[in-house]
């Protein structure tokens, strides 16, 4: 079965978006935003549910005005958190090219445990990156499009040399209170190529819903929580997941020239 119309959604979830007490036009945007990103967004997996936790630390440091490079370590439980699911190191650089775009290229090491086979899958996935943000008053709308390409098992598979492509699309709306800064968001994934499961190529088959509250602890360091639903569909064997993602970020800012009081 295919997702939901926009009609449906709009029926769905009527009010929230219309609730924000922003002015008109920035409202609209908001509300379409969300309604384009999220448009897949409908559970028709109700088969396999599972809790899972994802556990992040996150270092950047700013080296310029415009470039900046960190990287991601992330542990992941599925099963009810009773099973190891996998963890990743995460590695990129970004480039801010204007205000309110940045670009950025990132390379992840998976190893992701397969319960059936009792070992690990080893994956190299190459992401490119575009973003776009939106500051209205305390509220900040952040736009993400990433291109992604992965091998998996490139010396001991058949297809492991062959790579998949997805296309993922992301939106976040966050308030800021000043230590505390609560955001929603979803993104929604589309497969553009993938050798294992080709009846499923070009089209949408993962949705990730999510709310979450940051806490800044000082000017480098701060943590987050959030609650997330990833619902399957159009697959061969989908599921939906409940998480809760725990996350410590470290973030080093560039170090400011100081002016030096002189004239000429």
């Amino acid at each position: 079965m295919r997702p939901p119309g926009l009609q449906q959604i709009l029926t769905i979830y009527p009010s929230p978006c219309m609730r924000i007490p922003l002015p008109h036009t920035a409202s609209l945007l908001v509300c379409l935003s969300v309604a384009i990103v999220c448009l897949p967004v409908q559970s028709y997996s109700q088969n396999q549910p599972d809790m899972g936790l994802w556990t992040t630390f996150s270092l950047e440091k700013e080296f310029t005005k415009k470039l900046a490079a960190g990287f991601d370590q992330e542990f992941r439980l599925r099963e009810n958190l009773t099973r190891l699911n996998l963890f990743y190191t995460n590695p990129y650089v970004t480039y801010r090219i204007t205000k309110r775009i940045k670009a950025g290229l990132g390379y992840r090491v998976i190893e992701k445990y397969m319960y059936k086979q009792q070992n690990f899958s080893f994956r190299h996935r190459l992401m490119f990156d575009l973003s776009y943000k939106y500051k209205i008053k305390e509220f900040t709308l952040s736009y993400r499009a990433r291109l992604q390409g992965e091998v998996k098992d490139y010396n001991t598979e058949e297809l492991g040399k062959v790579p998949e492509y997805f296309w993922r699309n992301k939106l976040d709306v966050k308030y800021d209170f000043g230590k505390i800064s609560p955001h929603i968001g979803c993104e929604v994934r589309y497969q553009i190529e993938d050798p294992r499961n080709p009846s499923s190529n070009y089209g949408f088959h993962r949705a990730r819903t999510y709310a979450g509250l940051d806490y800044k602890i000082n000017k480098t360091n701060s943590v987050g929580i959030m609650y997330l639903l990833q619902q399957e569909y159009d697959i061969d064997d989908p599921g939906t997941g409940y998480i809760v993602g725990l996350e410590y970020s470290v973030l080093l800012e560039r170090k400011k020239k100081k002016d030096s009081g002189s004239d000429d």
